[in-house]
């Protein structure tokens, strides 16, 4: 197999990419630093791109090693063919090289393997050439023996081993997934119809195999593992049966013979004038109930699952990504409210660097209800620190405390006339960041519940830094994330946070071990190295210092150094994602337009370079300077905004003063809202009330949307429109269409 070749024409790009790319990748080069600073070699291919060429070079050189073992096996059995040798090479998957070696499989005692060691398989391969006219009642007297007493015995016996050849066809378990992914109908019913569940609408419930969604295999697979389902594949057993019996049967009157009614044949009518087509018949039959269909029936609902996993995990990365790259609110006081009742409402200041000014309880909600002391407590601390900004958990008793908050913020402006706004935070994950050990080695000195304030006030502050504290699939987004293959949502998650650090950049003198070892080339190990190194030494002055950390080399170097951030450090050019190895062109490039790196952080002279940039000819720029265009227009575009945080393009927090109830909800009425989750049917907005609105798939937009990620990305503020209000389930159904977004 060409392995280039195959990857270049899926992914629509050229032989060379995909050839300059892996060699890159053999190299030990990470997908953020190839992305980003080899872009001459790879094409300007996306780092999403290089995922999924480094996930189908992974795969396929899988492949090629499963299919050099199969040869190697089936050659030792002394069974290789030109035919097996040609399949093998053709084979694309895994599964299609596993129903090649099917036949060739060492297998455990079967009907089959108990016939063959009874002498059985001569005559078994006898009735199935079809070729004699001798009668096989009386071929059979042929192979009696201590264990084979009877010729009724040996044919069974025969039977057996035909039922087990036809089940372990290559090509007639292909015709038969054709069968199953064109007319098969997964049908689901409820094992408790009188009882009301998550899986209603799958208590009488069939689709089509061939075309049923990614989420609705998943939400079956779950309610199947809960027993509130069960599960059977509908096929059309006498048309796979026929389409056996006509390739099996020599005698074309005989399979007309044989054509109504296969499914009623009776498989054990072995008598004295039985003819070998209707003997092969019986072990089509046999062979189908007992062998294949259960197994093709796994084989497809693994495949259903494998392909809704691929689909879940790819949406939860997606969403990962987009909430990790939220907008940060800077330069602001925050007050972490996390929300409870019995216990009381946690309370954490933190200053605009993220440092922890103070802590607290108070407790407006049930059963105390102490609404004056809280309200109290929380004017005090407005006064003490200039809080700017309170940031709510969305938890339980989450919309108490937004009542509570709102009215405290009226009653405060009302005194003073300074204005302090909320906003409501996920707080998914937050108990497991609290009781975690990164958790305790940050704030031993504090209790659980508080910490978990702190980091719901961080998140508001810089989201890409405190979600890096918490394992992404506790961070609430997504679909079915605990029933995909937890082992590939771990890695696909990962890389999201390696790609999403990456793309924002890391202060090197601020940064906890947490979100520096997402930076290319850097381990758990090597960042903790950094920040140890950090409080012995000061803060690093320049990119070039990380070579004195402990284990940090210079091929860790060369990979991570353009993502390290230098504020106030020596070289202006490293708040900048310019890398080290691009420096003396850069400075070459500043020189060309008469200015120096330092004049990067003088606004006005920062004007004067912006202009000069955008004249210049990046063709000729770029030969003058020895470097690919690539390169120089990212240069370009670090000279032209140095110190850019990319995150401050993503839409910003809806700030609220005011509180929505689930009671003032109107249909017909329009909202404004935040875009909380995503999955293949809808988006999830959040309008300010107690559960997030859904927008189904078909609300999204006045023209067809085939995946919401087309139309909306979390994070979004969109503004939505009220269709339908369940007040009993406290459910919001929420539109799109007809309204014009910013």
């Amino acid at each position: 197999m060409d392995i280039i070749n195959v990857i270049a024409t899926e992914l629509g790009v050229k032989d060379t990419q995909v050839q300059k790319t892996i060699e890159l990748l053999d190299e030990g080069n990470t997908v953020p630093f190839i992305a980003r600073y080899r872009k001459e070699a790879t094409g300007n291919l996306s780092d999403e791109q290089l995922r999924d060429l480094n996930d189908r070079l992974t795969y396929l050189r899988n492949l090629e090693a499963r299919k050099q073992e199969v040869t190697t096996s089936i050659e030792n059995q002394g069974k290789m063919t030109e035919e097996i040798a040609a399949a093998l090479a053709q084979a694309m998957t895994l599964a299609d090289v596993e129903d090649i070696y099917r036949p060739y499989k060492q297998k455990k005692k079967t009907r089959a393997t108990v016939a063959k060691a009874k002498g059985l398989e001569p005559l078994a391969n006898d009735i199935f050439a079809q070729e004699s006219t001798v009668s096989i009642y009386e071929e059979a007297k042929n192979y009696l023996n201590d264990e084979v007493e009877t010729p009724e015995d040996a044919l069974a016996g025969a039977k057996d081993i035909i039922a087990e050849q036809i089940s372990d066809d290559t090509e007639f378990r292909k015709m038969i997934k054709k069968i199953y992914n064109k007319e098969a109908v997964i049908k689901t019913e409820g094992t408790k119809p009188e009882e009301k569940t998550n899986y209603n609408m799958y208590y009488e419930f069939e689709e089509k195999v061939g075309s049923i969604p990614s989420h609705r295999i998943l939400a079956i697979n779950r309610g199947e593992k809960e027993e509130f389902l069960k599960v059977k594949i509908a096929k059309p057993d006498d048309k796979i049966l026929y389409s056996i019996v006509k390739k099996t049967i020599k005698n074309w009157d005989a399979v007309l013979k044989f054509k109504d009614n296969l499914v009623e044949t009776d498989i054990n009518k072995i008598t004295p004038d039985i003819s070998r087509e209707e003997l092969i018949v019986e072990a089509i039959v046999d062979g189908w109930y007992r062998l294949t269909e259960p197994s093709v029936d796994r084989e497809i609902r693994a495949d259903l699952t494998e392909k809704a996993d691929e689909q879940a995990i790819k949406v939860f990365g997606k969403n990962a990504k987009q909430l990790l790259l939220g907008a940060p609110l800077k330069g602001l006081t925050v007050l972490g409210f996390d929300p409870a009742y019995r216990t009381g409402c946690k309370l954490a200041i933190i200053d605009e660097t993220g440092k922890v000014l103070g802590t607290g309880v108070v407790y407006p909600t049930e059963p105390q209800n102490d609404i004056e002391g809280a309200r109290k407590t929380l004017i005090d601390m407005f006064d003490k620190y200039g809080i700017n900004m309170v940031a709510i958990g969305n938890g339980t008793a989450s919309r108490e405390s937004e009542q509570f908050v709102s009215d405290t913020i009226k009653e405060y402006k009302a005194k003073t006339n300074k204005d302090v706004y909320y906003a409501i935070v996920s707080e998914a994950g937050a108990s497991v960041y609290s009781a975690s050990k990164l958790a305790t080695e940050e704030y031993p000195d504090l209790n659980v519940s508080l910490r978990g304030a702190i980091s719901i006030a961080r998140r508001l502050q810089d989201p890409l830094a405190e979600f890096v504290k918490i394992d992404p699939k506790a961070i609430g987004i997504g679909q079915y994330q605990h029933d995909v293959d937890q082992k590939k949502l771990s890695e696909n998650l990962s890389e999201v946070v390696e790609d999403a650090v990456n793309e924002v950049g890391v202060d090197i003198n601020t940064a906890t071990p947490s979100l520096l070892q997402y930076v290319a080339g850097i381990n758990s190990g090597v960042a903790k190295n950094i920040v140890k190194y950090r409080d012995e030494n000061g803060k690093f002055t320049e990119r070039k210092e990380l070579l004195k950390v402990p284990k940090l080399g210079k091929v860790a170097f060369e990979q991570c150094a353009g993502f390290i951030r230098v504020p106030e450090g020596k070289n202006p050019l490293e708040i900048t994602a310019v890398h080290p190895e691009s420096y003396k062109q850069t400075e070459q490039l500043l020189k060309l337009i008469e200015a120096k790196k330092e004049d990067l952080l003088d606004k006005e002279k920062l004007t004067h370079i912006r202009l000069k940039l955008n004249e210049l000819n990046i063709a000729k720029t770029a030969q003058e300077l020895e470097i690919g265009e690539p390169t120089l227009k990212d240069i370009i575009s670090e000279l032209e905004k140095p110190g850019r945080d990319p995150r401050d393009d993503m839409p910003k927090p809806i700030l609220r003063s005011d509180v929505l109830k689930f009671e003032d909800l109107q249909v017909g009425q329009e909202l404004t809202g935040t875009v909380r989750n995503i999955t293949d049917f809808g988006a999830f907005v959040d309008v300010g009330v107690k559960h997030d609105g859904l927008v189904h798939i078909s609300e999204l937009s006045d023209k067809f949307v085939k995946n919401p990620s087309e139309i909306v990305s979390i994070g979004d503020i969109v503004k939505v429109k009220v269709i339908d209000i369940d007040f009993e389930k406290q459910k919001v159904k929420l539109s799109m269409k007809g309204i014009p977004q910013q």
